[in-house]
């Protein structure tokens, strides 16, 4: 870890540092992000906006105008803060404004997620679940708080349970007598950190072991079909659209997977051709089921047939030919 805020002497309280008055998601997070580590665990969240009294607290986030991760100070609101998750670490392709969540989370979220696992920081299952949690869970709540629409144009509907509209409404109402927020941060932080913990427990026992399934059914995809286009899924229910085309990118196919074939929960098969996206529901152009395998893989190479795809020449490892 860098070295400890200005002011913190040895000994003295952990404090971790944020603004008082109204709350949002993203210090609320940071700040629960920060207790997870053995570090900050005990330490007392100090909001306040006195320079004096900040300068006491080992970590500072979403307040007093710097950016400065040796001293440990996390604010995004200054004019000159325009850093992204691929500006801090150009192996990633984030370019979403960090808000103090998404600062929190790139310099600190591997550590959090090593020590919540039991994982080596640098090993492949943390840096999987690293990435997808950012895409997934931080970068929306950084969207937001800088007010960066998810799409161009006029939204069709409203999104007023979003994870960061439900933190807003542990403010105290405006016509409330009692205005004061800190009993609402307290709920606040609580929310997120529960919220962060069921996300990561869901990618680490669903989407980590869903990912590892339609990875071994990729390497495997010739012994099912000569083609290379066709992925065999050893059982149903496993949500593959958005690991199939994530991995497609990362092992650079050299021609999209084509056609899906998996067991239903009642013991037929289905052959499904792969959508024209991961959050598409165009496909490919064919769905079908079978009573057995066999039946079904049949189905799988007449389809082929009739779009023309063919097996690839020996040791090419491409098949002419799309759906």
């Amino acid at each position: 870890m860098a070295a400890a805020g200005a002011g913190v002497g040895p000994g003295a309280a952990v404090r971790i540092g944020t603004h008082d008055g109204a709350f949002h998601c993203d210090e609320a997070l940071a700040c629960a992000l920060l207790r997870l580590l053995p570090r900050f665990r005990d330490a007392e969240v100090l909001r306040t906006r006195d320079p004096q009294l900040l300068a006491q607290c080992e970590v500072v986030v979403d307040v007093g105008g710097e950016y400065d991760p040796e001293r440990h100070r996390y604010d995004h609101h200054q004019r000159s803060f325009t850093h992204s998750m691929r500006s801090l670490r150009p192996d990633k392709p984030w370019s979403t404004k960090l808000s103090s969540a998404g600062l929190i989370y790139c310099h600190f979220g591997s550590r959090i997620l090593a020590e919540l696992l039991g994982q080596p920081e640098d090993g492949p299952v943390v840096a999987a679940l690293y990435d997808q949690l950012y895409e997934s869970f931080v970068e929306e709540i950084d969207a937001i708080d800088n007010g960066i629409a998810q799409a161009e144009g006029e939204p069709r509907y409203a999104l007023s349970s979003t994870l960061s509209a439900r933190v807003g409404r542990l403010n105290p109402r405006w016509n409330d007598p009692d205005q004061d927020t800190e009993a609402g941060f307290q709920r606040a932080m609580e929310l997120v950190q529960r919220e962060f913990l069921e996300r990561v427990d869901h990618c680490h026992r669903s989407w980590l072991p869903a990912r590892a399934l339609v990875l071994e059914s990729i390497q495997r995809r010739f012994e099912v079909d000569g083609s290379g286009v066709v992925l065999e899924l050893p059982q149903g229910g496993c949500p593959w659209r958005e690991h199939l085309f994530r991995l497609e990118r990362e092992l650079a196919l050299p021609q999209p997977l084509l056609l899906v074939l998996f067991p239903d929960r009642g013991g037929q098969w289905r052959v499904q051709s792969v959508p024209t996206g991961p959050h598409s529901f165009r496909s490919r152009g064919f769905i079908g089921g079978n009573r057995t395998r066999e039946g079904a893989l049949e189905m799988a190479r007449r389809t082929l047939e009739q779009r023309g795809v063919e097996e690839p020449p020996p040791g090419t490892g491409t098949p002419k030919g799309t759906l």
